[in-house]
């Protein structure tokens, strides 16, 4: 089990997108972003953090226009710690 809200709401932007991204669509990530830190959505912020992380490297599409890890992907560290997984 993940506790979704806990990383919505205490993760960065960029982590979040890095771990969600290539697996979850955009407007899964908006409707989260939502529910649990709308600020985030409201300024704008998601949209800018997705477009850098396209252009640095860390997000890339796909042929088919899906998004996958990019050539300078990371794992973030809330992911590798297991910080919100628990069984």
């Amino acid at each position: 089990m993940i506790d979704l809200e806990g990383i919505y709401k205490n993760e960065s932007v960029e982590d979040v997108l890095l771990h969600f991204a290539p697996k979850t669509s955009y407007p899964s990530i908006d409707r989260m972003y939502v529910r649990y830190n709308f600020d985030v959505v409201g300024n704008a912020e998601l949209h800018r953090v997705w477009g850098r992380l396209m252009d640095e490297g860390k997000l890339a599409q796909d042929e088919k226009g899906r998004t996958i890890k990019g050539p300078n992907w990371k794992e973030p560290a809330f992911v590798t710690e297991k910080k919100y997984f628990f069984e």
